[in-house]
């Protein structure tokens, strides 16, 4: 990875204040968008501002082409079977919200997640028990981070119709053995579901080769525009009924109903977004030029020279496993009981360091934890060396102040 030059395609970095430059740690919230993606956006406003899958005109043929080239590619990117498993959602959290209210899940069915999921895949278990009186199960984390396997496969039984996890944790960065949680999930006739935004543009899944039935990310963490993903099987998809309809979402329609589209239209309702779904295949190319692997590898260089550097503070506790390998690209902590936000305000105005504070969507841990939220500085690629060293030396100065 020649990290000059990446840094070089992304507009962001060039700025400056106090004539310092700013120093971009939040990637975990949103990712830094490529100069390639915002150009390939933009083109689709100048060059062709059409309706895919409805005007017949070359322009929107052209713009059904584009978007549909895309879906191939993500289809190609995760490892599903046919381009057809790919919906496009809004985010994750409605990609989630989809399977929720569309499932056949029946009075005293359990939902299974882990006491770690992001609120998105959380608060809509928490609704559906409330609506349709499912019961939503947790398993609690051992000694506090890591998934207890051994624990899971206790206590899964008849009852749990939906394991539905993290591929990896917005939180501590720390990522769940998916495919043995899977077998184990199969071996009970309960579908999993993996919500994979951390994961998905940091290092590889294939979905066939994990045996996933459905999985959830958003291209804006992982250097696209605002735009979801859903991956389904296709039986699994065929079998759902519809959760969003209108236009492009049927064949055809008279005063007694409808006929729908099969997918993946019968879940795109209304028009799309067609703007950050061409973005999104730029972004794509971008991380598979570079490689997965050796975007993995130089995150958790970073995280491991921070994490060296950090450790033995006494003031310093850190959230997560040890290891920074265990971790990708975030580095999770509190200083003493100083408030998150007063941390990240003093790193933005001292160092134009940007961070995220608070307790990142992951509410109900941090309180079982008595834990009232944390400083999370998350890298990717076009973080460097100087990012970090910069990072360090901004927190020890801030440990050192009584």
């Amino acid at each position: 990875m020649d990290i000059e030059e990446i840094r070089r395609d992304f507009p962001f970095l060039r700025k400056r204040f106090d004539d310092r430059p700013v120093r971009y740690l939040d990637s975990a919230c949103v990712t830094l968008i490529p100069r390639q993606v915002l150009e390939s956006m933009n083109s689709y406003y100048t060059d062709l501002a059409s309706c895919g899958g409805r005007s017949v005109h070359r322009f929107g043929i052209e713009v059904t082409r584009r978007c549909e080239g895309v879906r191939e590619k993500i289809r190609r990117y995760i490892g599903a079977a046919d381009r057809n498993e790919i919906i496009f959602t809004k985010n994750t959290t409605e990609a989630i919200n989809l399977v929720a209210n569309t499932m056949d899940l029946k009075k005293n069915d359990i939902v299974m997640t882990t006491d770690m999921e992001h609120n998105s895949n959380w608060i809509v278990w928490q609704n559906q028990r409330g609506g349709r009186g499912i019961e939503h199960m947790s398993l609690e984390s051992k000694s506090g981070y890591t998934f207890d396997l051994e624990k899971f496969e206790e206590t899964m039984c008849d009852r749990v119709k939906l394991v539905s996890v993290y591929h990896t944790s917005n939180l501590d960065g720390s990522t769940l053995p998916i495919r043995e949680i899977t077998k184990i999930a199969h071996e009970h006739d309960a579908m999993i579901l993996v919500d994979a935004a951390q994961g998905a543009g940091h290092e590889e899944i294939d979905v066939r080769e994990l045996d996933i039935d459905l999985m959830a990310f958003s291209l804006h963490k992982m250097l696209g525009p605002s735009l979801g993903v859903l991956y389904g099987k296709r039986e699994i998809l065929e079998s759902l009924p519809q959760f969003i309809v209108g236009g492009g979402s049927v064949v055809d329609s008279d005063r007694h109903g409808y006929r729908m589209v099969d997918i993946p239209g019968k879940f795109e309702g209304g028009l799309q977004n067609y703007a950050a779904i061409i973005g999104a295949g730029t972004a794509i190319d971008y991380i598979e030029r570079i490689g997965r692997k050796e975007i993995k590898k130089h995150e958790i260089h970073l995280n491991e020279y921070v994490t060296n550097e950090l450790k033995d503070d006494a003031r310093i506790s850190l959230i997560g496993p040890l290891s920074a390998s265990g971790r990708s690209g975030i580095f999770s902590f509190n200083i003493g009981k100083m408030n998150p936000h007063d941390v990240a305000l003093y790193l933005d105005n001292y160092a134009n360091l940007l961070v995220r504070s608070g307790m990142h969507c992951v509410h109900t841990w941090f309180n079982e934890q008595g834990i009232h939220g944390s400083v999370r500085a998350s890298f990717y690629l076009y973080n460097d060396m100087e990012d970090a060293e910069i990072f360090v030396e901004a927190v020890k100065r801030l440990t050192e102040i009584k």
